[in-house]
């Protein structure tokens, strides 16, 4: 850490963004703004309903809120500097600045994917053991399943982050990409990478199949149980509860699969960008829509804030 800080600013990274000042990205960028506001909004919403209403202590919405937790926090670690260069005119970012940028980007990104796999087993047990959902999903549980996740990518961020950095880097120090991205930093190593980018593909391969096999295994359970329900109001109930989660499934792994297990040939720097815009700011804004509007838990406990505001207001 003491040769990190000891870094000259000499050594600061230019970032290339992803906006010129056109009058088109201009327009884009004002969206990609918006979208990051309503992000933040929703976010810290879907927590604070969750925190407040008692109806909402479940093990389900107690996950929900580490995911939002997880968003929030992933949106700003990239975002806010992205939007600060584009405003100022300036490209840098520290030495110090980018090691942290990498770190948290890969520790949230690797907590989330663990994170919505461990939630697909949540709902395998509420759908196919109801009667002992309160003893297989226990307070113990949820904090060990919610603990796992951040520890698990908490130490795969250090890890690579520590890695990453202490390449030397040459030339222009010209980062082809909005935020510090790990592979794009690797192509501006003045030594032979190519092994510690193959440890980091079998990693990737590793942290989204991992989770992704829960995930299909949890879901084959689930529809097996589901066909064999009587009632289809008990089958409407469950294909509801689990739309929601398979929403936000698919719109991350799709992202982060395309982005960390394409060949390199088929790799371009302007198609990276756009599609980690799109899971770096618009699924966290869409991951409080998808679980509040499909949720009556969630819209009935928001009507209720809504509705002490206002007796509060009239008072």
């Amino acid at each position: 850490m003491e040769i990190w800080l000891n870094q000259s600013s000499t050594d600061d990274f230019v970032l290339l963004g992803i906006f010129s000042h056109s009058p088109t990205d201009l327009v884009l960028f004002s969206a990609v703004m918006m979208v990051f506001i309503m992000a933040l909004c929703g976010n810290v919403l879907l927590i604070f309903l969750i925190f407040m209403d008692p109806q909402l202590h479940t093990p389900m919405y107690f996950f929900l809120s580490q995911l939002s937790l997880m968003d929030l926090m992933l949106i700003c670690t990239n975002v806010p500097k992205m939007a600060g260069n584009f405003l100022s005119g300036r490209k840098s970012i520290s030495f110090v600045g980018c090691g942290m940028q990498i770190g948290l980007f890969v520790c949230l990104v690797g907590s989330e994917g663990l994170l919505l796999g461990l939630m697909a087993y949540d709902r395998y047990v509420a759908i196919s053991h109801p009667l002992h959902y309160p003893i297989l999903m226990s307070q113990r549980v949820c904090l060990q399943i919610v603990g796992s996740s951040w520890v698990f990518g908490i130490i795969d961020g250090l890890i690579q982050m520590v890695v990453v950095m202490t390449f030397p880097y040459c030339g222009l120090r010209e980062v082809d990409h909005f935020f510090c991205e790990m592979l794009s930093l690797l192509k501006l190593a003045c030594i032979d990478t190519s092994i510690f980018e193959n440890v980091i593909f079998a990693c990737c391969v590793f942290m989204l199949f991992l989770p992704f096999s829960i995930i299909v295994t949890s879901y084959a359970r689930i529809l097996r149980t589901v066909l064999h329900m009587r009632s289809a109001q008990a089958v409407r109930k469950a294909l509801a509860t689990c739309s929601s989660h398979l929403t936000a499934v698919f719109l991350f792994y799709g992202a982060a699969m395309f982005i960390y297990l394409r060949p390199k040939r088929y790799q371009a720097p302007r198609h990276d960008k756009v599609v980690s815009v799109f899971y770096t700011v618009l699924t966290p804004m869409l991951n409080p829509l998808i679980y509040s509007l499909r949720n009556r838990e969630v819209m009935g406990a928001l009507r209720k804030g809504l509705d002490h505001c206002r007796i509060v207001n009239q008072h």
